[in-house]
């Protein structure tokens, strides 16, 4: 069976985008019936929604915080609260047995 090109409306971005000859032969070869709903963006833009949002992991908040031991300024990725000392990495690395 020879594919031809389709064009076909995004259901979520209403643009019209292209269902090749080579991904209509795939997804034949894989059994799907059905054609693609979104274009090639929104089903990017919905697998990074459903995976948890961006590809890439989210920027942690750093707080500054001066280490108990040797006094030196450090960052650390949580709120810094007077009830527990703080140390800076080396600091930390040295403490852990």
């Amino acid at each position: 069976m020879a594919f031809q090109d389709k064009t076909l409306k995004c259901k979520d971005c209403g643009s019209d985008f292209v269902f090749t000859a080579g991904e209509q032969e795939f997804y034949a070869e894989k059994g799907f019936e059905n054609e693609p709903a979104r274009c090639r963006d929104c089903r990017d833009a919905r697998r990074r929604s459903r995976d948890g949002g961006e590809a890439r992991p989210a920027q942690r908040e750093m707080h500054d915080a001066v280490c108990a031991e040797c006094g030196v300024t450090t960052q650390v990725p949580f709120k810094p609260r007077n009830d527990r000392p703080i140390y800076c990495r080396e600091c930390f690395a040295a403490k852990r047995p």
